[in-house]
């Protein structure tokens, strides 16, 4: 039987440090004493706890749904906030996982990170039944499941949408929303020639096209909707073809013409501001830009309303919208594995996730709770996010990439990036791309 390995105090100290909050090991190897001089002075064993490396800023209602969960499974539970920066967050479950401490028996991973942490992870399946697994959207469990275990579950639903100017449709005599790229870039054009009159600084539509994860997830939504793959097939085979070079070559069209040229450095904060201030009749973005959209101080409040994001325009065209958010594991090093599984579905569950939707407009991923009244008042986007999660939902290749996704992510959008400013084409970037993540994929 394999040794598992703990992390020396030292060790210890050092996550204790990195995570901004003093741990206590919680596992002394004295037996239950502790010497103080000549004499042995028996102590009380520490009480079990499940220790959760959770979001990374805690709120009131993390600490309530804790507490409650903590009753249900009989145990304390223990929230740590991890590091906020994602590239620090992966770095430290790298070093402590792989170490198979048991120090932390539940954490939360970004949606991409399936196939990465999988080798650590309890499979989950055991602990559900199938009632449970049908409450979730099915892309998670898609997203989540590598080879036959499912990793994580579901804290949150998140996916791309399309806002659009609902004054400026019908002030150019549109009867709605853009149902295909084409449609999108017609309307786009159109508003924005009108607009320039009187604002230079006005454009069609606005996106994300850094060099950065977000500009993965654009350009594999442009890839799905023309009906091609997302780098790799489900076997997890290299799927880029001249479709893809189109698109790619495409998008880069957009940019000078209905998209600014400094759309190539747009993060998701950067379309919400052109956007929110007036200046972009479209922008594709999380549902997270609805609340700020719609504040007081908003210039366009009450001026527009999101759908699902366009589809291509042939027979193969399909909407698709690339899903995010955090999900929620059980390592596999964990003392106590059936409370911390347990623990994990209780802080998934409806009760939970409608918790999180009421407190905050979290967007729930369960189906059902886009039906509660309460939940759809305080997500005023809650159908078309529904809508997006149950038809139109695609999930980033992370699952069946070996556990190669963030280096495959990396080569995709530094490439594509290098189309959009000119220094590629679309057929370039292909080549690249499989020539450089070939040692990952067949």
């Amino acid at each position: 039987m394999r040794k598992r390995r703990r992390w020396t105090a030292a060790g210890f100290l050092l996550l204790a440090l990195l995570l901004g909050a003093g741990l206590s090991a919680g596992c002394g190897g004295d037996g239950g004493a502790a010497v103080a001089g000549e004499e042995t002075v028996a102590v009380t064993p520490p009480r079990p706890i499940l220790r959760w490396m959770g979001p990374a800023f805690v709120r009131p209602v993390d600490r309530e749904l804790v507490a409650r969960c903590g009753t249900e499974v009989g145990m304390a539970i223990e929230l740590l906030p991890a590091p906020a920066n994602p590239v620090d967050r992966l770095g430290l479950y790298l070093q402590f996982l792989p170490a198979e401490s048991d120090d932390i028996d539940l954490i939360d991973f970004d949606v991409v990170w399936s196939g990465t942490l999988a080798r650590h992870l309890l499979d989950l399946n055991p602990h559900l039944t199938a009632e449970q697994r049908g409450e979730y959207f099915a892309i998670y469990l898609e997203n989540n499941s590598v080879g036959e275990s499912l990793v994580g579950l579901p804290l949150m639903g998140d996916v791309g949408l399309l806002y659009y100017r609902t004054d400026l449709l019908e002030k150019y005599g549109f009867d709605g929303p853009p149902v295909t790229w084409r449609e999108l870039e017609e309307m786009a054009a159109t508003i924005q020639a009108g607009e320039r009159e009187e604002n230079a600084e006005f454009w069609g539509y606005v996106w994300q096209g850094n060099v950065y994860e977000g500009l993965t997830v654009n350009a594999l939504e442009w890839q799905a909707s023309m009906g091609g793959e997302l780098i790799v097939d489900a076997e997890g085979k290299l799927a880029l073809d001249d479709g893809a070079a189109g698109v790619l070559d495409r998008a880069a069209a957009w940019v000078g013409e209905i998209s600014p040229p400094g759309v190539t450095a747009f993060q998701e904060e950067d379309a919400r501001w052109m956007f929110q201030n007036g200046n972009a009749a479209f922008m594709r973005n999380w549902p997270y830009a609805y609340g700020l959209g719609q504040a007081e101080d908003s210039p366009v409040r009450d001026l527009f309303g999101v759908t699902r994001l366009p589809k291509g325009d042939g027979p193969d065209g399909r909407h698709a919208s690339v899903v995010g958010g955090q999900q929620i594991g059980v390592s596999r090093y964990s003392r106590y594995p059936d409370a911390a599984a347990d623990a994990a579905r209780c802080l998934t569950d409806a009760t939970a996730q409608r918790r999180r939707a009421l407190a905050d407009g979290t967007p729930p991923a369960m189906a059902a709770l886009y039906e509660d009244a309460d939940v759809q008042a305080r997500i005023p986007a809650a159908a078309q996010i529904a809508e997006s999660l149950a038809e139109h939902a695609v999930a980033r290749p992370a699952a069946t990439t070996g556990g190669h996704y963030t280096e495959i992510s990396l080569v995709y959008f530094i490439e594509v990036n290098r189309v959009l400013t000119g220094e590629q084409d679309g057929a370039g970037a292909v080549a690249r791309i499989g020539e450089q993540i070939g040692q990952w994929v067949e």
